[in-house]
């Protein structure tokens, strides 16, 4: 296979020439954008991950039946710049997450907010 300047020329012209949507990995299609809601529990497991970071939680429901809670972060790099560390959340930590859920209503959410059990607002 014989490699072409122009070849080349053509191939760069038509990776910047997609839309932006095509890079993106995926959307908030399963998100309610339209509520935000808050869970106050206990932390289970934080996991420190590209392409996101998740928060795991045991919070009791409006019936007082306890439910696992699979909180997303954005990157780890993303999360840095708003305060966020490996070490910010240990199992057992109280935590107050305000958050968009999914429409499902399954215990899944994208994280606005969070309140450390020390009061600090990240």
């Amino acid at each position: 296979m014989r490699v072409t300047l122009r070849g080349v020329v053509l191939a760069i012209a038509g990776v910047l020439m997609m839309p932006a949507s095509t890079l993106t990995h995926h959307g908030s299609a399963s998100f309610d954008e339209t509520k935000e809601i808050t869970v106050k529990g206990t932390v289970t497991e934080f996991l420190w991950a590209n392409p996101h970071c998740f928060l795991k939680l045991e919070a009791k429901d409006d019936t007082g039946t306890v439910r696992n809670w699979n909180l997303e972060f954005g990157n780890p790099t993303g999360i840095t710049s708003r305060g966020f560390r490996r070490t910010t959340f240990k199992p057992g930590d109280q935590v107050t997450v305000t958050l968009t859920p999914v429409k499902s209503g399954a215990p899944v959410g994208r994280v606005r907010t969070v309140v450390l059990a020390n009061g600090q607002k990240l």
